[in-house]
C-alpha cells in the first residue's frame, strides 16, 4: 500500500532553477502531452481530445511540499489585462477536461479562460504524494493564482467544485472579483463517516471509484438525455486522471481529512455570484439551489433547460451566453 503525504525525498539540485524549465507540454502521441496515460487514445470526443492536447504543467511552489508542483491546467491562448480572468474549477475527482465543450465557446467569446486541475485531481505530478486536505488545496490554487495569474479572478466552480470556490473566496478575496457556482453542492458536511475508516477500507473504497461501471453509471444519473455511447466515452474521458499513480493516495488523503464543509461561509462571501443549475439535476436538488441563492448576500439565480447535473457540459452554449453576461453586466 502507498503512503501519502510523505515528506518529500532530499534533492541534490537546486529547485529554484528548476523553475528555468517553463511548462511542460510533453511530446506525446497525436500532440497529446506525455503525462497523460495512455488511454487518452480511446478517447473518441473531439472536444476533449483537443483540449488534452493543450494541457501542460507549470510550476507552483507551495510550503506544505517542501518545494514546487508541477501543476497541470490549460492556460488560455491569449492574456489580457483588460478584463478579469476566468478560472474554471472541475468537479469531484475530475480533471480540466471537464470543460471541454465550453472552454472553447469561452475563447471564441474573448474571455481569458483557465482550466485549471485541483490539487490531488487532474494530471499533476504527484509523485512525491503531497497531501491533499482541503487547506492544501487551497493553497495549492492560491499560489497558482499567485504564481501565473496574478489579477483578481472570476472564479467559476461546478459541483464540488462549488464548495472548493467559496473556500477559496473567503479565505483569500483580494484575488476573486466575481463567482460562478454550478448547482449547489455546498451543503455536504465533508466526508461525513467516511473520514474515520480505516485505511485498508478507505484503499478498496476508492478503488471502486476509478471502476467503469461505476463511473457509467454516475454520469448516466448526472446527464439528462445523453446517448448511451456518449455516456460511455465520457466515462473514458472523466476517468482518465484515476489511471496515473497517485491518484488512490491523494483520493485517500483527501477522503480521510475530512474534506470541505463551508456552510458556516456562505453568507461570508461579499461578491457577486451567479448560480446555475440544471432543470433536471438529480444529484442536488434545485430547492438547494434557491436555499443557497437566498443565503448568499449577492447572488443571482439561472436555470439551463434540459439539463442535468453538468450543464457546462451538456449545455455550454447556454451557460457560457449567462457567463459572458454576468461577467459584461459588471462592466462600463
Amino acid at each position: 500500500m502507498s503512503v501519502f503525504c510523505r515528506s518529500p525525498p532530499l534533492m541534490s539540485v537546486d529547485v529554484g532553477r528548476r523553475w528555468d524549465l517553463g511548462p511542460l507540454k510533453g511530446n506525446g502521441a497525436n500532440g497529446f502531452p506525455s503525462f497523460l496515460p495512455k488511454d487518452v487514445e480511446k478517447i473518441r470526443d473531439p472536444f476533449a481530445r483537443r483540449l488534452a492536447q493543450r494541457i501542460e504543467r507549470l510550476p507552483v511552489e507551495v510550503g506544505f511540499s517542501d518545494g514546487y508542483i508541477m501543476s497541470s491546467c490549460v492556460k488560455p491562448l491569449t492574456q489580457s489585462n483588460e478584463a478579469s480572468p476566468l478560472v474554471l474549477l472541475h468537479s469531484f475527482d475530475s480533471s480540466c477536461l471537464e470543460w471541454r465543450r465550453a472552454h472553447p465557446l469561452l475563447e471564441n467569446a474573448g474571455l481569458e479562460a483557465w482550466a485549471v486541475d485541483i490539487l490531488g485531481w487532474g494530471f499533476s505530478d504527484l509523485e512525491r504524494r503531497p497531501c491533499c486536505s482541503v487547506p492544501s488545496k487551497r493553497e495549492h490554487l492560491y499560489q497558482l493564482w499567485k504564481s501565473h495569474i496574478k489579477r483578481p479572478m472570476v472564479l467559476v466552480g461546478p459541483s464540488l467544485g462549488a464548495a472548493a470556490a467559496i473556500d477559496f473566496t473567503v479565505n483569500h478575496p483580494e484575488a476573486v472579483e466575481k463567482l460562478i457556482l454550478i448547482n449547489a453542492s455546498v451543503y455536504a458536511e465533508g466526508t461525513g463517516h467516511l473520514a474515520r475508516l480505516p485505511k485498508t477500507v478507505a484503499y478498496a473504497g476508492v478503488s471502486l471509484l476509478r471502476s467503469t461501471p461505476l463511473r457509467l453509471y454516475a454520469n448516466l444519473v448526472a446527464f439528462h438525455g445523453v446517448p448511451l455511447a456518449r455516456s460511455y466515452d465520457w466515462t473514458n474521458v472523466g476517468r482518465l486522471h484515476c489511471l496515473l499513480p497517485w491518484w488512490k493516495d491523494a483520493t485517500v488523503n483527501f477522503m480521510r481529512s475530512g474534506g470541505y464543509n463551508v456552510i458556516s461561509q456562505i453568507k461570508e462571501v461579499k461578491q457577486s455570484v451567479l448560480i446555475i443549475c440544471g432543470e433536471y439535476d438529480r444529484i442536488v436538488s434545485n430547492r438547494l439551489a434557491v436555499r443557497l441563492h437566498a443565503e448568499l448576500p449577492n447572488a443571482i439565480l439561472k436555470q439551463v433547460s434540459n439539463s442535468g447535473h453538468l450543464p457546462h457540459v451538456e449545455k455550454p452554449k447556454d451557460v457560457v451566453k449567462l457567463i459572458e453576461d454576468f461577467i459584461g453586466s459588471g462592466r462600463s
